[in-house]
Parts: C-alpha cells; structure tokens; sequence
C-alpha cells in the first residue's frame, strides 16, 4: 500500500477503499539507487514520479556542457518532464537520484485511467499542478530579481533541509552561479 501518497492526496481531497485500492494497482513503486537515472535526455519521460523517500534532481545540460538543475524534489513532491510526458517527444532533461530514493510511478496510461475512474484526482493534479506553477514563476524572479546572495540567503533560510541534503555544486548549479562563487558566499558568511 502506498500510504504517502494516499495521505497526500487526502489532503486536497477524500479518497474512498475502492478509489485507493484503483490507484494502489495502477501505480508502481521503483527504487532507485543513488546517481541512477529516471529519466536521461534523448528519452521519452513515460511517468509522473512522487518521491516516498530521498531526494532527486531535474536537469539539463547547456551549450557550455554544464549541468543546470531546475528542480529538485524531496518526500511528498512530485516530478517530472511534463513536456515529454505529455507529447510523447523525447526529453531534454535528466531525472536523477540525489540520494537512495524510492518514488511511486504513474505512466500516462494509469494517469488517464484514474482521471476517468476517479475524477477527484484531477482535482488533485489541477492543485498540485497549480502550485508547480506558481513554484517556477516564483523561481524565475528569484533568478531574475535577487543578487546572488540574497538568492542564497533565501535558499538556505527557506530550506535548510537541503543545504544538509544536496552537494553544494548542485545547489550553485539550483541557484544560477559556480561552486566557486558559492564558497566566497558561504566564506563571506562566517
């Protein structure tokens, strides 16, 4: 039984026993060792993942051949390439465990099956779809908006969890600047 996800959705919504024991056969639960891939560029992204337990990181690699992460996920947040997922063209990103992780899986199959069997899901998705939105418009001014060190300062007062997660590199790469540059920060700090 896949208990953090039941418990996530009864958040926004009530699932009965039969609406739970649907989603329970049409889920998958995957573990996934750290530095393994989900999802790797050139591939089509074929499920929306809830992560039960680690933390993973969504990424591309630019012109430069530098990693550029745009998102990570830890327990009880979700991700995916949605582009990918939704048109079936192959991705641009990776999909990868930070840590040990283990995620509950949905392919697009199952997906539409509980939307039409449980229509309070799309409810579900609609909200959580919602707040990934707002999540990258926030992101994006962040980018755009904060200096360097007020984007730092903000990352790790809002969340502290991953300053003791995630490498360092990663969380420069997450914030727009070098590790470098992320060391003179966290010098300047001291």
């Amino acid at each position: 039984m896949n208990t953090n996800l039941i418990q996530h959705i009864n958040k926004f919504t009530t699932l009965i026993a039969d609406e739970i024991d649907l989603i329970n056969q049409l889920v998958t639960v995957q573990k996934i060792k750290k530095r393994d891939f989900l999802l790797q560029s050139g591939k089509i992204c074929k499920s929306n993942y809830f992560v039960v337990k680690g933390c993973l990181r969504l990424y591309f690699v630019d012109r430069k051949l530098t990693e550029q992460i745009t998102q990570f996920a830890i327990e009880n947040w979700w991700i995916t390439d949605q582009d990918s997922f939704d048109s079936g063209r192959p991705s641009q990103y990776y999909i990868q465990a930070v840590e040990d992780t283990e995620v509950i899986s949905i392919d697009k199959d199952a997906l539409e099956q509980l939307y039409i069997s449980v229509p309070k899901l799309e409810r579900y998705f609609r909200i959580i779809f919602q707040r990934v939105y707002m999540a990258w418009q926030r992101r994006t001014k962040f980018l755009h908006d904060q200096t360097d060190e007020e984007r730092y300062r903000f990352f790790s007062e809002g969340y502290p969890e991953f300053m003791q997660r995630v490498p360092l590199y990663m969380i420069a790469s997450y914030l727009g600047f070098t590790p470098q540059f992320l060391s003179k920060i966290r010098a300047k700090k001291v």
